[in-house]
C-alpha cells in the first residue's frame, strides 16, 4: 500500500508532465499561428483571397453579338436566350430551396412529363449521393421559353434554371445556308464563353459578329450595420458588329413559299435559285433544296453544304449565254447566216442538237432560238479553243468568285481534247457553281461589265459606324454594244414560236430567258446518266429585256414526275414568273413612291386562300391563316388601314384555331395579334419576341395567358 508521501509525489510528477504538455501545445499554437500570420496560407488555402472572397464578387458581362438583318433593317437572326435545368440537392446552400427525400418522386414524375426521359431516369438522377446538385444531359439542356416557364410553373422544390446565351431566327427557312446559325460553346476561360458561328455568315463573320466579354468586381464593405457596394474593376464588354445582307425579306420570303412548292411536289435531288441586281451584284434573294431550319436544325443533317458555292455542277446550255457573247465580241456570229443544224463531226466523235435531226438548214438566230447544239460547236471553233478558253476565265468561272464564304470551290474543266473543248460551248466538260454562273452573267445585263456578286450590304458597330460594301465591278469581259446584241437575240428564246423558253413569259414586260438541260456524270459508273429526268434541269432569265432590274438563275436536279404530268422547264417555270412578276411589281412601286406601304383591303367574310390571293396580289407578301375554317372572321390589321407590305397579316378562321409563333414581332404587333385571337398576353423586357410561354400550334381553346420574352436586337 502506497504511502502518503509517495502518493505527493507522482502527483507531482503528473503536474509535472501535465505543464510540460501544455507548454509544448501552447507554443505549437504560436509557431502555427505566427507562421499563418506571416505566410497567409493554411492547408493550402490563401487566406487573404479567401477574405476577399468574403466581401467581394465578380461576373462576367456578356457581350452582345451582332445582329443580322436583311437590307431593310428586319431582323433575321439576333440574341436570345435557352436554359438549362438543374436540381438542387444540398440543404447547406442558403437562399435556395433543394429536392428531398420526400418531394424526389414527385419530382420526377412531373419532369417526365416536360423531358425526354422517363421518370426511373429522372428518378435515378435525383438520388445521386454526395453532390450539391444534378443536371439533365441534353434533355435537359437548350431549353425554349416556353419549355421552361412550363416547368417553372410546377413550383417544383430545387428545380432551378440556367440562363445560356442563345440564336433565335424569327423567319425559320429563310436563306439558311447563307444566314447559317449559331451556338454557345464554353471555353475553358469563362471570359471566352460565347456564341460561335457554325454556317453561313454567323460562321464566316463570325469574328466581327462576336464582340468581346467583359468583366466586372465589387466590393462589399459593412458600414452602419448596411452593405454597401461599389465595383472596383471593371472592363466594359464590347458588342459585336450588326451585320445588314443584301436579301429583300419580302421577295426571299415569295421565293421560299415558290421553291418549297415545287420542291415537295416533284422532289428533286436539289434545287437552287438567286435573284440578283446586275448593276450591283447585290443578291435580294437566295434559297436552296435541301435546306434546314436554323431555329430547329431540322433537317440539316441533310444537306450541310451551301449549294450556291460549295457544289459545282455541268450548267448545261444557259453556258451557251457566255457562248454567244463571246462569238459577237470576236465577230464570228452573224445573225443571218445560214448552217446545216442537226449533227456535226468533232475528233472522231458526233454532236447533235437536243431533238437529234435538227431543222434543217436554218440562220444563226433560228439556232440561239432553238438552242442547236450544232451552231455553238461551230462558234467556238470559229473562235479559236484558246481564245474561248480566255473567255471563260475572263468570265469568272474555274476559279473561286471571293464570295465571303471560305468553303466555296472554284470549279474544274477537261479541255485537253477536241471534243472536251467544244463541249463546253454548251455546257458540258465543265463544272461551276450557281455563284459564278450568276456573276459571270452580270457582264451581259450591266452593259459588258462583270460585278462581283454581294451578300453583305453594310456592317455597324456598336456606336453606329457604318462600314457600306460599295459594288465592284472584278471585270469587263466584253463591251456594252455586245452585251445589248446578246440581250436582243436571246429574246428570241421566249418569242419565237420555235423557242425553247416560251413558257418563260411574263405578262406585260419582255424579257431574256435561257433553258439548259444538261447530263449528269455518274462518278461510279464512269458515263452519263440517260433517259427519264436524270438530268439538271436550269433556266437564266434578265428582266426587263432592255435594261435589266434582274437576273433570275434556278437549276433542279433530277426531279420526280408528278401526276400533274409536268415537264421540267414547266416546273422551274412556276418559280420564274411569279417571282420575276413579284420584284418587277415591286420595283415599279418603289419608282412611284408607293414602296412598302398600302392600304390594308377587307378579306372578311371570303374563303381562307381567295383572301389569301387578294392580299398577295395588293403586294402583301407575308400572309398567314389562323385555323382550318373555310370563312375569314376577322384581319390583323384592320382594313382601310396604311401598312407595311413587308409586315405579316394575319386571317382569322372561323375555327381550328391554333397558337401562331409571336417570334421577330415588336410589343405593338404582339399585342394586336394577341387581341386578333382573344387572349390574354403578359410581356416581358423591349425588343422584339425571341420566346414564348406556350408552344406554337397549341389549341388556341386551352391558352390561358401567353408570357412573351422580348429582347433588343
Amino acid at each position: 500500500m502506497k504511502t502518503s508521501q509517495e502518493q505527493r509525489k507522482q502527483r507531482r510528477q503528473f503536474l509535472h508532465w501535465m505543464l510540460i504538455a501544455v507548454a509544448v501545445l501552447f507554443a505549437s499554437l504560436i509557431l502555427r499561428f505566427a507562421f499563418i500570420m506571416l505566410g497567409g496560407h493554411v492547408n493550402g488555402v490563401d487566406l487573404e483571397q479567401s477574405a476577399q472572397a468574403m466581401y467581394q464578387r465578380s461576373s462576367i458581362l456578356t457581350a452582345k453579338r451582332g445582329t443580322i438583318y436583311d437590307i431593310g433593317g428586319n431582323p433575321l437572326a439576333l440574341d436570345a436566350t435557352s436554359y438549362s435545368l438543374y436540381a438542387v440537392l444540398t440543404e447547406a446552400w442558403q437562399d435556395a430551396e433543394h429536392v428531398t427525400a420526400e418531394t424526389r418522386d414527385h419530382t420526377a414524375e412531373v419532369l417526365s412529363q416536360h423531358l425526354d426521359m422517363d421518370k426511373e431516369e429522372i428518378l435515378k438522377i435525383l438520388s445521386t449521393k454526395n453532390v450539391n446538385q444534378v443536371e439533365f444531359g441534353n434533355a435537359g439542356s437548350d431549353l425554349s421559353y416556353a419549355q421552361m416557364d412550363a416547368i417553372r410553373q410546377e413550383k417544383l422544390p430545387g428545380i432551378e434554371f440556367r440562363e445560356t446565351p442563345s440564336r433565335s431566327y424569327p423567319n425559320g427557312v429563310f436563306a439558311s445556308h447563307l444566314v447559317g446559325y449559331a451556338q454557345f460553346k464554353q471555353a475553358e476561360n469563362a471570359m471566352d464563353d460565347r456564341l460561335v458561328g457554325q454556317l453561313g455568315l454567323e460562321k464566316n463573320k463570325d469574328q466581327e459578329l462576336q464582340g468581346k466579354n467583359g468583366y466586372v468586381s465589387f466590393s462589399k464593405a459593412e458600414q452602419n450595420d448596411q452593405e454597401e457596394e461599389a465595383a472596383d474593376d471593371q472592363i466594359a464588354p464590347v458588342d459585336g458588329q450588326n451585320l445588314y445582307t443584301t436579301l429583300d425579306s419580302r421577295l426571299q420570303t415569295y421565293l421560299e413559299t415558290l421553291v418549297t412548292q415545287v420542291n415537295d411536289t416533284y422532289k428533286p435531288e436539289n434545287l437552287t435559285a438567286m435573284l440578283v441586281d446586275p448593276k450591283t451584284g447585290k443578291i435580294a434573294a437566295a434559297t436552296q433544296r435541301p435546306t434546314f431550319n436554323p431555329q430547329t436544325r431540322e433537317g440539316l443533317d441533310t444537306m450541310w453544304k451551301n449549294l450556291l458555292v460549295e457544289e459545282s455542277f455541268e450548267p448545261g446550255s444557259t453556258m451557251k449565254v457566255l457562248t454567244l457573247a463571246a462569238a459577237i465580241e470576236e465577230g464570228v456570229f452573224d445573225p443571218n447566216a445560214t448552217y446545216m443544224s442537226g449533227a456535226i463531226s468533232v475528233d472522231g466523235g458526233v454532236i447533235r442538237d437536243y431533238n437529234h435531226v435538227g431543222w434543217g438548214m436554218i440562220s444563226q438566230l433560228d439556232g440561239v432560238a432553238r438552242s442547236s447544239n450544232v451552231l455553238f460547236v461551230q462558234l467556238v471553233g470559229d473562235m479559236g479553243y484558246d481564245v474561248w478558253k480566255e473567255y471563260m476565265y475572263e468570265f469568272g468561272l474555274m476559279q473561286k468568285p471571293n464570295s465571303v464564304f471560305k468553303e466555296e470551290v472554284a470549279g474544274s474543266m477537261s479541255y485537253d481534247y477536241e471534243i472536251e473543248k467544244v463541249s463546253t460551248g454548251f455546257g458540258q466538260g465543265l463544272r461551276v457553281t450557281p455563284w459564278q454562273m450568276v456573276q459571270a452573267f452580270t457582264a451581259i445585263a450591266n452593259g459588258g461589265e462583270m460585278m462581283r456578286l454581294q451578300i453583305i450590304d453594310r456592317m455597324e458597330n456598336s456606336q453606329g459606324d457604318l462600314q457600306v460594301v460599295q459594288p465592284e465591278k472584278i471585270a469587263a469581259p466584253i463591251s456594252n454594244e455586245t452585251a445589248q446584241k446578246t440581250l436582243q437575240y436571246l429574246r428570241r428564246v421566249v418569242e419565237d414560236p420555235q423557242g425553247t423558253g416560251q413558257m418563260y413569259a411574263v405578262e406585260g414586260t419582255e424579257i431574256v430567258a435561257k433553258t439548259g438541260t444538261a447530263e449528269i456524270y455518274d462518278t461510279d459508273k464512269q458515263t452519263y446518266l440517260s433517259g427519264g429526268f436524270n438530268y439538271l434541269y436550269s433556266v437564266v432569265g434578265f428582266a426587263p429585256a432592255d435594261n435589266p432590274q434582274y437576273i433570275l438563275y434556278l437549276t433542279i436536279k433530277k426531279p420526280k414526275m408528278a401526276g400533274d404530268g409536268k415537264q421540267p422547264a414547266v416546273m422551274l417555270a412556276d418559280i420564274f414568273v411569279p417571282l420575276l412578276t413579284r420584284a418587277l411589281d415591286y420595283a415599279k412601286l418603289a419608282e412611284t413612291g408607293g414602296y412598302d406601304q398600302t392600304e390594308m383591303v377587307d378579306v372578311t367574310g371570303k374563303n381562307p386562300g381567295a383572301a389569301q390571293q387578294e392580299l398577295e396580289r395588293q403586294g402583301f407578301l407575308k400572309v398567314e391563316v389562323l385555323g382550318t375554317g373555310k370563312q375569314v372572321i376577322d384581319q390583323s390589321p384592320k382594313p382601310g388601314s396604311n401598312y407595311s407590305m413587308a409586315k405579316k397579316v394575319y386571317l382569322l378562321t372561323d375555327e381550328g384555331v391554333r397558337l401562331p409563333d409571336f417570334s421577330g414581332l415588336t410589343r405593338n404587333e404582339s399585342e394586336a395579334l394577341a387581341k386578333l385571337l382573344n387572349i390574354p398576353v403578359r410581356i416581358e423586357g423591349e425588343g422584339l419576341v425571341v420566346g414564348q410561354s406556350v408552344d406554337v400550334n397549341t389549341p388556341i381553346e386551352s391558352v390561358d395567358q401567353v408570357l412573351l420574352q422580348l429582347q433588343q436586337p
